[in-house]
């Protein structure tokens, strides 16, 4: 099942707390990037973040985007803007780190 293009702007406007999120469109699902970051997507209606060392405080669930993808953290608090900005700036900020 792909991504709603209602969901991905869901998505898109629960992030608005962050500047320069953009997404990408890939096979009926949306890569994210945080000032050309890519921190995560959304696949068949879920936000999935990578895991990484400074995310893994929100004790979310594992879940496979798709067939043979590594593992990502399910984000469930979608509806939590606040949370949902700390958790893409602790990842982000890990992955420009490495």
């Amino acid at each position: 099942m792909a991504t709603t293009n209602e969901y991905k702007n869901y998505i898109i406007e629960q992030l608005s707390l962050l500047d320069n999120i953009t997404s990408r469109s890939m096979m009926g699902e949306y890569l994210l990037y945080y000032n050309g970051t890519l921190f995560g997507g959304i696949y068949d209606n879920r936000l999935l973040v990578k895991i990484v060392e400074g995310n893994k405080k929100y004790n979310m669930q594992e879940a496979i985007p798709y067939e043979n993808a590594k593992t990502m953290y399910l984000v469930d608090e979608i509806d939590n803007q606040e949370t949902l900005r700390d958790i893409v700036l602790d990842t982000c900020k890990y992955l420009q780190d490495k």
